[in-house]
């Protein structure tokens, strides 16, 4: 049984409460959470601010740094025991999760950097007057982590936050809290003041909301679905808290004629089946130039037909979903286009010895969308790719553009000047061109418009997210 993590002790939940953790791999309970209420968020969110104001406020930006590079030393120390938990709690298959786990250490490693590096600026005032400002930390910041990718999101949200000079208070899914309060064990024993890290588990509309709503909580920061998002703002607005949303996407891959197609075809299937789909940026829809349309199609059918799904700790190409529930989503998605006469391309294979009591779902690849279609329009979070042609650029566009998302688009052409105008004119907060997320480092700011969601996670930007610009003017003489 795992305690929830406060101010750098195992607490136990008030309620007294548990929460089974299911191994979607075999769809078996193994381990159990804390079902924590309002009093373990008021419990955080005091020891945060005690620890702010008594220590973390003092800390100077060279210190907190030092504490973040120790942090990712020992995270890449951790790398196959943070994997081992990540590949059982979440389904990830086991390259995938040591991925994650060392993707966190970099993350560590990048805000550990950036903390005495975050500068205010000097502005012209009269001549009996000196202007400045200087960036301040919002105070105590709420992070909820989504459950696809746990390590990764904690790294670039809440190593942000602590760059930046906030305590956190973190509420994980309910479906992937394990990763995550051995992190904070970690950050314990590097050093870490208590209370400047703090972890409640608990289910979404009680804890989550709970932590909304808090008055001690400066900021929030939150990934996950627009409905959830919405709710997140409204509880937020009612005290004019600011927060930073990451909602989903629908993101289309473009392809055109003058493609390089053998770059094409395996990143066009990777950004489908990582994660088993589960992922906010999954190129979940493909857009081919009609002239290329059949040729693309068979080469992307053989593809998946090569694709198996099995339990995360063989390794292979696709582990299972999340959950029931999300399974069941998928197979009513894919139910919706059997009714429509919506022609199935090609699908990989669940390995037979995946447990049938596990979350599996084979890659399923389908033409002829129409774009009007939910399975064109709802973000379906599996593997689950959408093909429709286009007759021309602003057909291409126009197609991009076609739903309420706006988080990531991929482009593939090797006309230039096509490059340009393409990622000038599609809605979304990435574009990559002949690629579909390589050189999409830490460094780089991520984040969407639209029902996307707004504020940047990542990079720089993130450090800004987290602070406050304070603007000081002083009369001399």
């Amino acid at each position: 049984m795992q305690h929830n993590f406060i101010a750098n002790a195992a607490v136990p939940g008030a309620s007294g409460r548990l929460i089974d953790v299911i191994d979607p791999s075999d769809g078996q309970p193994f381990e159990q959470v804390q079902r924590s209420t309002e009093h373990d968020i008021d419990q955080a969110a005091s020891a945060a601010r005690q620890c702010l104001e008594a220590l973390w406020r003092h800390t100077g930006a060279q210190e907190r740094g030092r504490l973040l590079m120790r942090l990712s030393a020992a995270v890449a120390d951790h790398a196959d025991e943070l994997a081992a938990i990540e590949q059982r709690d979440c389904g990830k298959p086991t390259r995938q999760a040591r991925a994650d786990a060392l993707a966190l250490a970099r993350y560590f490693e990048f805000y550990a950097g950036a903390c005495d590096k975050l500068h205010g600026q000097t502005l012209p005032g009269t001549q009996d007057t000196s202007v400045f400002t200087w960036r301040e930390p919002h105070g105590v910041t709420g992070h909820i982590i989504p459950w696809n990718y746990p390590l990764q999101i904690f790294g670039r949200s809440v190593g942000g936050a602590l760059a930046a000079g906030n305590c956190c208070v973190v509420k994980p899914s309910e479906d992937a809290c394990l990763s995550l309060l051995r992190v904070a064990q970690l950050a314990a024993e590097a050093g870490f003041p208590a209370g400047a890290l703090n972890i409640v588990t608990g289910y979404g509309h009680e804890v989550g909301d709970a932590l909304a709503r808090h008055p001690g909580i400066d900021h929030i920061s939150f990934t996950g679905s627009p409905r959830v998002g919405t709710l997140i703002q409204q509880r937020a607005a009612e005290r004019h808290c600011p927060v930073t949303l990451e909602l989903g996407g629908k993101s289309p891959q473009i392809v055109f004629a003058d493609a390089d197609l053998d770059a094409a075809v395996p990143a066009i299937v990777n950004a489908i089946i990582q994660n088993a789909g589960q992922t906010c940026s999954a190129g979940s829809r493909v857009l081919i130039d009609e002239l290329i349309y059949d040729k693309l199609l068979d080469r992307l059918g053989a593809a998946f037909e090569a694709l198996r799904v099995g339990p995360a700790a063989m390794d292979l190409d696709l582990g299972p979903l999340i959950r029931a529930s999300q399974q069941q989503r998928v197979w009513d998605f894919l139910s919706d286009a059997q009714v429509a006469g919506i022609p199935l391309v090609a699908q990989g294979r669940v390995v037979d010895s995946a447990p049938e009591t596990g979350f599996y779902q084979a890659p399923t690849l389908l033409r002829d969308v129409p774009p009007e279609h939910r399975l064109a329009q709802e973000e379906i979070f599996g593997p689950v790719l959408c093909a429709m042609p286009f007759r021309d650029e602003d057909h291409a566009v126009a197609l991009a553009n076609a739903t309420r998302y706006g988080l990531v688009a991929g482009v593939w052409t090797r006309d230039g000047a096509r490059q340009f105008r393409l990622a000038r004119r599609i809605r979304a907060g990435q574009v990559f061109v002949n690629n579909y997320g390589a050189g999409g480092g830490v460094e780089l700011p991520f984040g969407g418009v639209k029902s996307s969601g707004h504020g940047r996670e990542k990079g720089f930007e993130a450090l800004y997210g987290f602070t406050t610009l304070k603007t000081v003017a002083i009369r001399h003489g």
